[in-house]
């Protein structure tokens, strides 16, 4: 069942709205039109009892002036861009360089903060459209996009992505939802315990831009071949982890085949989550950032490590590095991707 209510107002007095997908189980994931924003995920626990998974906001306030991104669309092109420089069909692109001044990242927020429209298809989704024009952010061709959310009876979260532009452009979509199964405000993820399909990472600069090398992951912190628990390796001295501000926020190199790439285990709780996507990659994200001065839902801090993202992509700054899957797409090309979230207990 879908229902439509205002969840509140944008800086410019347009209304936002709320979608709210419960299925029959009686488990429930809300959706606003600002940033096509996934606001939160209310699953099941061993016992049965329902809590919000996702860190986010109460309210357009948070939204728009306290955001790191908490569960919004990321487009045209997810994470970051060395330099905000790259070429197609000859042509070198300046981008405009949001962070720190040397690179951009997830597009300077092309399409997380704008306002989308929505339609209820059937019972249990909504899809979520907008546009954005050529040049904007320097970015070549108008560009169309359409996300899709549609909660099962089993409780999956199914993210559809779809777009097109008509100049050849880059495109790479991603969600970037922060989870912490033990519930939104329930303190830190280190004890959560994950399971990556993954052999191989993509190491980083200080900047946090990929060096171009791909790293086996074995006999390093970035090995989650075998599940262990976020916080394990989190502080260990190695290079990565120290430049990252103690965290992973690094793209893991995901095996290709069918099956789940990735499983969390919340042993407090029992919650499971299942990550099954078309994408190459995933950024693991532990929240590295956060320092517990912004407030979210209910007014609670967040601390750092509040919450891990599996923003799932292609390689982050790909256009720059021709051995890395690339999502460069021309005049009329269709991109499709596919990602689901699928909570569970045990």
């Amino acid at each position: 069942m879908v229902t439509k209510s205002v969840y509140g107002l944008m800086p410019d007095g347009r209304e936002v709205s709320k979608y709210k997908i419960k299925n029959s189980e009686g488990s429930f994931a809300e959706f606003i039109t600002y940033g096509a924003t996934w606001l939160s995920a209310f699953m099941p626990d061993k016992d049965g009892i329902l809590q919000d998974v996702l860190l986010g906001f109460d309210d357009m306030d948070g939204q728009v002036n306290r955001s790191d991104y908490q569960g919004q669309f990321v487009g045209r092109f997810a994470n970051r861009i060395a330099g905000g420089k790259f070429t197609v069909d000859g042509t070198e692109y300046q981008l405009e360089c949001n962070e720190d001044g040397v690179k951009t990242l997830h597009s300077c927020g092309e399409f997380s903060r704008a306002n989308f429209d929505a339609v209820i298809c059937g019972e249990n989704a909504v899809e979520f459209s907008a546009a954005s024009p050529d040049g904007t952010y320097g970015f070549p061709g108008t560009i169309k996009v359409k996300v899709k959310y549609t909660l099962t009876d089993s409780n999956e979260v199914i993210i559809e992505y779809n777009a097109v532009s008509d100049k050849t452009t880059l495109i790479n979509l991603t969600n970037h939802a922060y989870f912490n199964l033990a519930g939104c405000n329930s303190g830190d993820v280190l004890g959560h315990e994950i399971w990556f399909d993954a052999d191989a990472f993509t190491p980083t600069t200080p900047d946090s831009i990929p060096t171009g090398e791909i790293r086996p992951v074995e006999d390093t912190p970035f090995d989650f071949r075998t599940a262990k628990a976020i916080g394990k390796d989190i502080k260990a001295d190695y290079d990565q982890l120290v430049a990252a501000k103690g965290g992973y926020d690094h793209n893991l190199c995901l095996n290709s085949g069918d099956g789940a790439k990735i499983k969390v285990y919340e042993p407090g709780s029992g919650r499971t989550m299942e990550v099954y996507t078309d994408q190459p990659g995933v950024q693991f994200y532990t929240g590295n950032f956060l320092d517990g001065t912004k407030k979210g839902k209910g007014g609670c801090p967040m601390i750092q490590h509040a919450g891990f993202c599996l923003e799932t992509q292609t390689y982050p700054d790909a256009p720059n590095n021709p051995e890395f899957p690339q999502c460069t797409y021309k005049a009329g090309e269709e991109y499709k991707s596919k990602t689901v979230y699928k909570f569970g207990v045990k």
